[in-house]
């Protein structure tokens, strides 16, 4: 099978059950910030990792393969997918109270940055930060025709991305950085 087929030469593509569309559309923006978000959590675990938090990695970067191709189906198409479940959602959620049992309480900002994979991560929580505002558009653009649990996901997901880079952070021993206004 060949990687190009030309037919999105014009600036248009599918989504999954045939329909055609304008890459510029609103859903196309959601899933490509996906699959952004995706390669920037394959660079994160290029990195030094702890061995859970790589395991974490690669089960959310297929959770997001789900999400995309949640994107992609229309809700009103024939297809039958594998769709963003509220269970994706409790997994991030007990993988930030495991982390969080580890970590010092926040009092103060903190500035993104700290280790590669710590940094990687914050980088990748503002692209998943990028991507529930372009879902939220998306479902206000088509009245709904996108899951609740898609949103739920991704605020989940932003919220364990900055946990995860604090806790990797901490296990590379690299000191966070707090954030305090400049004195004038």
């Amino acid at each position: 099978m060949k990687i190009y087929t030309k037919r999105g030469d014009s600036g248009r593509t599918s989504l999954f059950g045939g329909q055609r569309v304008s890459k510029s559309e609103q859903r196309i923006q959601a899933y490509g910030t996906v699959d952004e978000l995706n390669s920037f959590l394959g660079l994160a675990a290029s990195y030094e990792l702890s061995d859970h938090g790589r395991q974490r990695i690669k089960k959310i970067q297929r959770m997001l393969f789900v999400l995309g191709a949640d994107l992609a189906t229309p809700s009103s198409s024939q297809t039958r997918i594998e769709r963003t479940s509220q269970e994706d959602v409790e997994f991030l959620e007990e993988a930030i109270d495991e982390m969080e049992q580890e970590l010092d309480p926040l009092k103060n900002f903190i500035l993104p940055g700290g280790s590669q994979a710590g940094a990687t991560l914050h980088i990748a929580r503002t692209i998943c930060r990028r991507a529930e505002r372009e879902v939220v558009a998306c479902q206000q653009a088509e009245n709904s025709k996108v899951s609740d649990l898609s949103i739920r996901f991704l605020n989940r997901l932003s919220d364990f991305l900055f946990v995860m880079a604090r806790y990797e952070n901490k296990q590379q021993d690299t000191p966070e950085e707090t954030w305090k206004p400049e004195q004038s």
